[in-house]
């Protein structure tokens, strides 16, 4: 499966008052990476909530290289390394102009809402992760 990219923009609220980004901001933009590969799938963190699903993050690596800086122009990639019955690793990035900044390894897990116990993953995203 071939990498989602998308693009950003550091906003004043991202950085710290040296105008550097702040560190669990690299995560949020993660985040978003991941909440918009599953739309661009199809899917939506909404619609699964509504079906008793929930996608944790269950384990997570990340280095930082370089610091992204107010006004920086970003790009934030998704790219699935491996999925099983009820979990799946993203490999992610953060980029300015080609250049990775933070890079991570994201665990995600396929629980159910309520009990927040594992369950396999829905037959929508099964599609997608198995296409």
């Amino acid at each position: 499966m071939s990498d989602f990219r998308l693009p950003l923009r550091v906003y004043i609220e991202d950085t710290d008052a040296g105008g550097i980004v702040y560190y669990v901001n690299y995560l949020k933009f993660m985040e978003r990476a991941r909440s918009e590969w599953l739309r661009h799938h199809g899917l939506t963190q909404r619609e699964l909530l509504e079906a008793g699903i929930q996608l944790v993050v269950h384990r997570l690596e990340c280095r930082y290289a370089k610091p992204a800086r107010l006004d920086d122009e970003l790009s934030v990639t998704a790219a699935v390394e491996s999925n099983g019955r009820c979990r799946l690793s993203f490999a992610q990035s953060v980029m300015r102009g080609g250049e990775p900044l933070c890079e991570a390894r994201v665990d995600i897990a396929c629980v159910d809402a309520v009990r927040l116990k594992p369950i396999p993953w829905p037959p929508a995203l099964a599609a997608v992760l198995n296409g």
